[in-house]
């Protein structure tokens, strides 16, 4: 059975830090596409980054620079590493795992599998 737990968020201030963690189970992460999306409330959820099988990665432009994606096969960990912070990045962080494929589209319906998010705040 498939599971992802995220952990890491909190309230932060702008330009601080955070690392976001996604732990998998039920399978390995080596194969699949795997990405962090987030979410405010009225808003639809947006992609922030993914990462396919090959380690090939992707990010939305408005954290191109300051967001790193990054992955532990060994330890079927994903992880977000979050730069620089703005008020703007304040959202509900989900990990998602594509259903099929190893290589990724960014398009939330290309993924099958969701953790239950974690938030991040951050104030200015």
């Amino acid at each position: 059975q498939v599971q992802l737990v995220e952990s890491g968020g909190g309230s932060v201030e702008d330009g601080e830090s955070l690392t976001l963690s996604c732990a998998a189970s039920g399978f390995t992460v080596r194969h699949f596409c795997m990405a962090w999306f987030r979410q405010t409330p009225g808003k639809e959820r947006e992609g922030v980054a993914s990462i396919d099988s090959d380690g090939s990665t992707r990010f939305a432009s408005s954290v191109k620079g300051r967001f790193t994606i990054s992955k532990d096969n060994t330890n079927d960990t994903l992880y977000l590493e979050m730069n620089s912070l703005l008020p703007e990045d304040t959202a509900m962080y989900y990990c998602a795992r594509a259903r099929y494929g190893a290589s990724c589209l960014f398009t939330p319906g290309y993924f099958g599998y969701w953790g239950q998010g974690t938030q991040v705040s951050v104030s200015s």
